[in-house]
């Protein structure tokens, strides 16, 4: 029988995963410069329909279908084009209709792909990125959630981080944060660094865009974390504290590291406190208790408001701080449940420092380091694929044209008059037209 409840709450967790995909949109557009935002957000709009669509055909059957042996691989058309699952069916732990589970995980699967974005941002060809976009969810994405996401049940066996390492990422540490920061670091290394890279000022052209864009992540990420105790049940209660308390530390650590080291605390650093705070909680927030959910969001914020300087001493150009957010804050957030992990919390397991030992420890640490291994490696092989065959990165002519311009044909500001002209001689041949209108109308 249907829990109407769950339902419900499942289906709404789907929508406000689903606006982080726009959320991110925002956040990554207004940290590039004007002449790159619409090719920003572009690349995440375009990860969120080619990934629905593959999740539809083969994508969920990969990642939940039947394992095909030793738990790397769901049996590919077991559910091809999600035949079989229209049916009023539930899932396991009784009540969830399969198709609402399918969407709440397709939405995971679109914005792990959007996230790696950010690192390849002003340089990279749309099409290629659209290419790369549905290489990538199917060797690496579909499997890694296979191995994290897919538990046995009766008859059915899953992946093997999930049960045979028993490692803990209740909502995508690995499968979506160190998966996505460690294509972000490869594809960065595969395209090379922007013109005027370490050179040239190439700040955010539009914060307040920013401060949206991780509002909205915020919000969102209530879904993602809360939802994925896939009830409306005390599992989802803890995550969401855990969720909010966690993200509000890792934004006072970043900001207070901001305050010691150049003496000013900016938007931009809040903002980025606030995403690194609910990278790393994404995996621990049905592990550990409020308290731990504190601690764990300033050893986030601090180590990544000083992870984000790496690109600059090593010479990758990791455009908008993928790697330093979202590789970083994974490791941090999937690591520290074999430190902060306590049997109080609902995954009820315990970390060293709650005499659990070294047990879960190793456990994450493989888990984290298994799936940033897959990731980087593969995405080094398709990105220079891509790269050899069709061509992955534009121009240095056009990279200083603007992408927007050539890739779309489009400018995201565009003061122009239709008669030529600059917009700045518009505005003032408009005003003169105006006030001469006005004058003669005073005459008359």
């Amino acid at each position: 029988m249907v829990n109407t409840g769950d339902t419900a709450w499942i289906l709404t967790s789907a929508a406000l995963v689903l606006l982080m995909t726009p959320g991110l949109a925002l956040f990554y557009g207004g940290m590039v410069r004007a002449k790159s935002v619409l090719n920003m957000m572009m690349m995440s709009f375009g990860a969120l329909a080619l990934i629905s669509v593959l999740w539809v055909l083969y994508g969920y059957s990969f990642a939940f279908g039947n394992d095909t042996g030793w738990g790397v691989l769901g049996s590919p058309g077991e559910f091809f084009g999600l035949k079989g699952l229209m049916a009023d069916v539930t899932t396991e732990d009784g009540g969830l209709p399969v198709m609402a589970f399918v969407g709440f995980q397709a939405v995971f699967a679109i914005i792990t792909v959007a996230l790696i974005s950010g690192a390849i941002a002003d340089r990279a060809k749309f099409s290629a990125w659209m290419v790369f976009t549905g290489i990538w969810a199917s060797i690496v994405y579909f499997p890694v959630a296979h191995w994290v996401f897919d538990f046995d049940a009766d008859g059915h066996v899953g992946g093997w981080i999930a049960n045979t390492l028993g490692a803990i990422d209740f909502a995508g540490g690995t499968a979506v944060h160190i998966n996505a920061g460690a294509a972000g670091l490869a594809l960065a290394l595969v395209l090379g660094k922007r013109r005027g890279f370490g050179r040239d000022p190439m700040r955010p052209h539009n914060l307040p865009l920013v401060m949206i864009g991780a509002g909205l992540l915020w919000f969102g990420w209530f879904g993602f974390n809360a939802g994925s105790a896939l009830a409306a049940n005390n599992t989802a209660a803890v995550a969401w504290v855990n969720t909010m308390v966690a993200t509000g530390a890792a934004c006072l650590a970043w900001l207070l590291v901001e305050k010691i080291r150049d003496g000013h605390s900016t938007s931009l650093g809040g903002a980025s406190g606030v995403v690194a705070g609910l990278v790393a909680i994404t995996p621990s927030c049905s592990a550990v208790s409020p308290i731990g959910a504190i601690i764990l969001g300033l050893v986030a914020g601090a180590l990544c408001a000083l992870a984000v300087g790496l690109k600059f001493r090593f010479g990758f150009d990791d455009s908008l701080d993928v790697v330093g957010v979202h590789l970083v804050g994974g490791l941090v957030g999937t690591i520290l449940i074999g430190f902060l992990g306590t049997d109080q919390a609902p995954a009820g397991v315990d970390g060293l420092f709650y005499g659990g030992g070294l047990d879960q420890l190793w456990r994450q640490v493989v888990g984290a380091l298994a799936v940033l291994a897959y990731s980087f490696v593969l995405t080094l092989v398709i990105g220079f694929a891509i790269q050899k065959t069709m061509g992955f990165r534009i121009s240095e002519e056009d990279e200083v044209t603007g992408i927007d311009t050539v890739e779309h044909a489009e400018s995201a500001y565009d003061f122009v008059s239709l008669g030529g002209g600059s917009g700045a001689a518009s505005l003032v041949g408009q005003a003169h037209a105006e006030a001469r209108n006005t004058e003669g109308a005073t005459r008359a």
